[in-house]
């Protein structure tokens, strides 16, 4: 750990935790276990509860019921200034009238520290901005005065670091470029981050837990391939990127299910099935379905899932080409296809079959309905677009 930065690794253990305004439950009997030293985000759409969990973890609200510990220490009944927590805000809150250095050096100083400058100039080193030390915060770019905000919360020693949006006021160019760093940060430094956002691309790229928050409550939670590949609930499948999700029957059981939807058969195998009864929603996400002209179905390997249906939308972004493509029963599925050979993409009008393989597919209870999650993804997009 550079500089003696870190004093420990702790884990953020919350047991039972319970926010409630009024009539309303922000948080929900929430039980989740942050491991020591890893990089955890929760993950949820606006008013989902997750700023309302941090802000518990941080002293700054007080629970309604529940215990907060980390590692062996329970701290729920403790004031902020007595938790071994440090917070970075979407605001970085600099002092404008202070150099970077002294940013840094100012908790530090409050505690009375005399000889700061050697755990100064190893943090500043950390975040790569030893160059800047004597520049003021206006003088700096959002990405780096985001850097030094890090850094004057670590240098505290925190045994758990909380970030909330800390990349929120970031333009996205940056805000990718800040998500890599932070996590270097984070591996390099080894306490505990926990990371609140409404961002999934964040999400994903840093964190090596993921839990997907909704009204209050864990969805679903684990590493983010796990839960993106996999998702357990329809709210997870839509609202973590994209899914097309069909409603069928189960046919049969066994080691695979099969599943009559729309007139035709699709396969899945039983250990990515989740739906209870014989109601069944498949599920498969866009990147994974091939689009060849009908004519060319005999590509297809044997066994692939199939749906048949007429192109209606081509956007070419640069790295894939997105289809639309309407069913025979009038659903459009969207299809995300490499641009791995030039001039090789399907036009408006024409007839496609959409392919991919059973373990690529996965089946979910379809109680919650279709359409749950999709209201949230859409807002927080609309929120991203305006920011």
């Amino acid at each position: 750990m550079p500089g003696g930065v870190a004093r420990k690794v702790e884990d953020l253990r919350l047991v039972n935790l319970t926010k409630q305004f009024g009539g309303t439950k922000a948080v929900d009997d929430l039980s989740i276990t942050s491991p020591a030293g890893s990089f955890f985000a929760l993950l949820g759409a606006s008013g989902c509860g997750k700023t309302t969990t941090l802000r518990m973890v941080a002293g700054l609200e007080d629970p309604t019921h529940g215990q907060i510990f980390i590692g062996d220490q329970d701290v729920t009944e403790l004031r902020a200034f007595q938790r071994p927590v440090n917070t970075v805000f979407q605001s970085y809150a600099l002092f404008p009238h202070l150099d970077i250095f002294e940013n840094v050096a100012f908790g530090l100083r409050r505690r009375g520290v005399k000889d700061v400058d050697d755990q100064v100039i190893a943090i500043l080193e950390l975040v790569e901005l030893s160059a800047l030390a004597r520049r003021k915060p206006s003088q700096l770019s959002g990405g780096q005065q985001q850097r030094v905000a890090v850094a004057r919360a670590l240098i505290n020693q925190p045994d758990v670091l909380l970030l909330d949006e800390p990349l929120g006021a970031l333009d996205l160019k940056l805000r990718r470029q800040m998500q890599i760093e932070l996590k270097r940060i984070q591996s390099e430094v080894g306490t505990t981050f926990v990371h609140v956002t409404h961002d999934q691309e964040e999400a994903m790229t840093m964190a090596d837990t993921v839990a997907v928050m909704n009204a209050g409550r864990i969805e679903q939670m684990g590493h983010p391939a796990e839960v993106y590949e996999l998702p357990r609930t329809i709210f997870v499948a839509n609202f973590l990127g994209q899914s097309n999700l069909i409603q069928g029957m189960k046919v049969s059981t066994g080691d695979v299910v099969e599943v009559s939807a729309n007139g035709l058969g699709f396969r899945i195998p039983s250990k990515r099935n989740v739906a209870p009864g014989q109601s069944i929603v498949i599920g498969v996400r866009p990147e994974k379905i091939m689009v060849l002209d009908a004519h060319d179905e005999s590509k297809l390997p044997a066994g692939h899932n199939r749906i048949y249906g007429t192109v209606t939308d081509v956007s070419y972004t640069g790295v894939s080409t997105q289809y639309l493509v309407e069913t025979p029963w009038g659903q459009s599925i969207i299809a995300f296809e490499q641009n791995s050979i030039v001039g090789d993409r399907c036009e408006l009008g024409d007839p496609v079959v959409l392919g991919w393989a059973p373990e690529h597919t996965f089946g979910l209870d379809p109680a919650e309905g279709l359409n749950a999650g999709l209201d949230h993804a859409v807002l927080e997009l609309e929120s991203d677009t305006e920011a």
